[in-house]
Order: structure tokens, then sequence, then C-alpha cells
């Protein structure tokens, strides 16, 4: 699966070797719980169950120092220890309307270089997160779209920042959207999320995330006056394998996957990162390994002499146990709810996130 996915979603997406600078690919999760560093710091439980993966001192209260002196890490580059999380995904069986884990063929994260900033585009050069570094993209409590496709406020490029692709090889009637589609994806639901690349070189990290901003074109494109840092531009890709459950329902009974968020649409779709890189492995790779005479200029990531890949298998053991206990789904198990309070939100307006022990009757 985690080949066979992850091969299909680099097809699909376009993105292949000349247009990505390096890429960091995570096997099966660190772990998988209601902890969100980022939004919830210190606090147990966070809202909605979130697929962890990277280094092993993933905690509420994690920090770069923390992140550093992690024993192993769940993604392939050893000098990275950064945490990378997103919401868990679920099927909901329209015979009992119970949910269900779905699975996914693992995290892809392509670190590129993009942007005025970029030294091969004229500019400065891009800068390796700095200790401390926090960001995310994209918003839990969307449900609707709000912004003309013109609109480039960063707004509307934040709306426009998560994207889904119905794999389907040999049909010509696959899906490109914003939110979810709404037919099986015989060969996975691919989900990518463009981060924002520009800095405003004094903030690590900030509640309405006004410490970072997205580039003018999303995927490229000049950084805005207030955040003159250009960084490197991160794209997670996720591709769900929703095929599995495509005798269990029809389109009649409507599209049955939802996050673990309460979201039936797709549209609350994120990505959150926490920096754990070792910065002058980073910025050595940064301005040394991207070369267009030899493979670092293709996205190889094994061709940068400053970056230790481990096999995938190696990967693969770095594991956690979670620190909250509930539980949140595996093979066969059937839940009556979403992890915490979760109800359905369907929108078009914003969600409403609940806390335990906050939750409406």
């Amino acid at each position: 699966m985690f080949s066979l996915l992850f091969t299909s979603a680099l097809v699909s997406s376009g993105f292949g070797g000349a247009h990505a600078w390096f890429r960091v690919a995570c096997t099966s999760p660190l772990v998988s719980e209601r902890i969100d560093p980022i939004i919830n710091f210190g606090q147990i439980p966070s809202n909605h169950v979130h697929t962890i993966h990277g280094g092993s001192n993933f905690a509420a209260n994690a920090t770069y120092d923390s992140l550093l002196d992690s024993e192993c890490t769940s993604c392939k580059v050893v000098e990275d220890k950064t945490n990378y999380w997103f919401p868990k995904l679920y099927f909901k069986d329209p015979a009992d309307g119970k949910f269900e884990e779905v699975s996914n063929g693992g995290l892809l994260i392509y670190y590129q270089n993009r942007g005025d900033e970029d030294a091969r585009n004229g500019g400065a050069g891009l800068k390796a997160f700095p200790e401390g570094f926090k960001m995310i993209s994209g918003n839990p409590t969307r449900r609707g779209t709000k912004y003309a496709l013109d609109d480039s406020s960063q707004e509307a490029l934040s709306e426009r920042a998560q994207f889904y692709s119905c794999l389907r090889y040999g049909s010509a009637d696959g899906y490109d959207g914003y939110g979810f589609p709404t037919t099986d994806c015989e060969s996975g639901l691919n989900a990518r999320i463009h981060f924002p690349a520009c800095w405003d070189g004094k903030n690590v990290e900030s509640a309405d995330q006004s410490h970072v901003a997205f580039l003018t074109g999303l995927d490229n494109g000049a950084c805005p006056d207030t955040h003159p840092v250009g960084l490197l531009k991160l794209l997670y890709e996720v591709t769900w394998d929703v095929h599995a459950f495509a005798d269990r329902w029809s389109e009649s009974d409507g599209w049955p996957f939802v996050y673990a968020t309460g979201d039936p649409t797709g549209l609350s779709w994120h990505g959150d990162f926490q920096n754990g890189w070792e910065l002058e492995p980073l910025q050595n790779a940064i301005d040394k390994c991207d070369n267009p005479n030899d493979d670092t200029g293709y996205g190889s990531t094994e061709a940068c002499s400053y970056l230790t890949v481990q096999d995938s298998a190696v990967a693969d053991q770095c594991k956690i146990d979670p620190v909250v206990t509930e539980t949140i789904g595996g093979t066969g198990v059937k839940l009556d709810k979403l992890p915490g309070c979760n109800p359905l939100q369907y929108g078009p307006d914003d969600a409403v996130m609940y806390m335990d022990g906050n939750c409406p009757e």
C-alpha cells in the first residue's frame, strides 16, 4: 500500500523530481492521538485526532530542544526530528452510522525551492526554519469557500492551499477540487496542502499564523513586504485508501468519509509543522544541494551529502505510546462517535470546535 499509493500520488499531482527540491518520506505513524502542541500547547487532550509523524519526543509541551533530543524519527531524513501532523480520516458506515479509521500510504513532504527570495531566482537565498518555529496551513473549522479564484489576498490563498485528486487510472473522469469528491477513488483519494513560505523574520509562532505568509502565487511568486524572509515551501501529500470501503456505500448514500474534526466537506484539511531540524545540515542543504548539474537539482534527497536518508524499515520502527487513553480506531474497530466532541457540521458556516467537558447535548 505504501509504495503503490505514493507512486499514484506522484503521477497524479504532477510533482516529479524537476518540480521538487527534495522530499522527506514518512512511513507508518509515530503515533495517532488527540494531542496538538501548536493549537493546544500543554493541554491533554486536544480537540480532534491527528496522525503524527517525525521525532519521537512528540508531546503536548514539545519544544525545539526536546525534539532535537528525540531518539528516532518515523521519517527518512535522520537530521530532521520535526513533527508533522494532520487530521485522521474516518468512514461513516451508512448501514449503522458508526465510524471506522481509513488507512493511508504514509506522509510525503515536499521541500520546494520557490519564490523570488530563492537564490536561483535572483533572491537573497532561502533560510532554514529557525529554532522554535511552528506553523499551520489550513483551518479545522472551515466548511465552505468564501473567496473568488482570482482573489490574491492571504485569506484567499489559505483557502486554496488545500486540494484533492480522485485517483482513477484508465479513466478520464477523475476529480480535482478543493473539497471531497462524491464518488469512489479506485486508486486512492490524494490530499495535498501548500504551506506559507514567507516569514516576518521576528516571531516563530502566532495564534493567528500572522508570522507567516503565502507566496503571491501560492506555489510560487513573491513574499509580501511584511514577510521578507524566504523559507523552503512545504507541501504535504497523503493518499487515503477510500476504495477499501467501496462495496459498503453508493452515491445515493452520499459521500461517507469525514475528518476527525467532524468535517464531511473536506475543507478542514490542514497540516501542522513544528520544527525539529538540525539547522546547519538544513542550511547547507539549501545552499549547496540545489544543483541543476547533478541529482540534487532533480529532487534526490539521497544525492545531498548533508542529509542522511535511513531505510523505510528503520523509520517504521520509530513509535511512541499515546498519552490519551481512548479508542480512536484500528482494524475492524467501529466507533459510535468521533473521538472527543466532534459532531458532524456541514457548513457552509465555520464549524464550532468543542473541547472535552464543553460538549453540547
